[in-house]
């Protein structure tokens, strides 16, 4: 067996608390003998909007290198090795500040909502930027656009080999495009991920659904550490900053986020093998083994992909 974690947690506004938090999570699982732990998207921060968000991404390099810094620390000292796919978001690299559009050059200032697979030695050794935003406006729920702040990514994401087998990576809102879940298993995922932040409204409909479905599709095990709870945006120095604001003007720009939780992981047949204890408040740890066999023998018995018309879709 193959022994993977997620830590499901509630990030806020403060970057050194949401670390303090990561960093706890990792060592209860080392003790717990996991091979690789895996966090929701935004674990360095939840912002206020996205001027916040581009404020508090001057940061977030500091939290990933302290973050590594703390998982070569805990290995050494714990004699056992962890691997730790976590979501941060990341300042636009240099060559990319600039964009293309509509025939003249304008800045991008916007941030990069990245996934990190750091190994056992504190390296990371993949990063994928995520492709599709969350631009909507939910029925009776809220008007989010991601796009605002966020920059979409380019490039698929590529195959990890890792201690508990070859593993896809992808992010929220991508698990509504089956396509790419698809592409993930048709270049060698046994395991895919999609650390989250889902809505309320929407986490109640589809969360658990999406994630089933993406299992059945694939036939890999499907991983889905999810942000949990009511978001704390308070950021006194942000405040400070915009004191010239109004009090009213900043009270409409601040959007109340809360996130849906109930973090699972998922067999190649659908079954939900793990799920985290909704009475638990507070951050918390979910745990399921990885089990090779299985997926073998699920793939055997339905052989999709020997099955796939590849004469008539690409």
């Amino acid at each position: 067996m193959n022994k993977i974690a997620i830590g499901q947690l509630c990030s806020s506004a403060n970057l050194k608390a949401n670390l303090d938090t990561v960093i706890r999570l990792i060592s209860e699982a080392i003790d717990n003998d996991v091979k690789v732990i895996f966090f929701p998207e935004a674990s360095d921060y939840i912002a206020q909007n996205s001027l916040h968000s581009k404020y508090l991404v001057q940061k977030s390099p500091e939290f990933v290198t302290k973050l590594q810094k703390s998982i070569r620390n805990l290995v050494l000292q714990k004699g056992k090795p962890i691997d730790v796919s976590i979501g941060v978001h990341l300042p636009i690299s240099t060559n990319e500040s600039s964009i293309y559009d509509k025939n003249h050059i304008k800045n991008d200032d916007r941030v990069r909502n990245m996934l990190l697979y750091i190994n056992h030695k504190g390296e990371i050794i993949d990063r994928y930027q995520k492709l599709h935003l969350f631009d909507v406006d939910i029925p009776n729920g809220p008007i989010l656009k991601e796009s605002e702040s966020v920059q979409p990514g380019k490039h698929l994401p590529n195959i990890i080999d890792t201690p508990v087998g070859k593993l896809g990576s992808a992010i929220c809102y991508d698990i509504r495009f089956p396509e790419l879940s698809l592409k993930l298993r048709s270049t060698g995922s046994e395991i895919i991920c999609f650390p989250s932040a889902f809505t309320m409204k929407t986490g109640k409909a589809h969360w658990e659904l999406l994630a089933r479905a993406r299992a059945i599709d694939t036939q890999c095990y499907i991983v889905m550490p999810g942000q949990d709870g009511i978001h704390n945006t308070n950021d006194p120095k942000w405040s400070n900053l915009n004191k010239n604001m109004t009090t009213s003007t900043i009270a409409e720009n601040i959007i109340q986020r809360q996130s849906w939780g109930h973090s699972m992981i998922v067999d190649p047949w659908g079954t939900v093998i793990a799920k985290a204890d909704p009475d638990i408040q507070g951050p918390q740890l979910i745990f399921a083994d990885v089990d090779h066999q299985v997926l073998r023998e699920i793939r055997m018995k339905m052989p999709l992909w020997q099955q796939r018309r590849k004469d008539i879709f690409m």
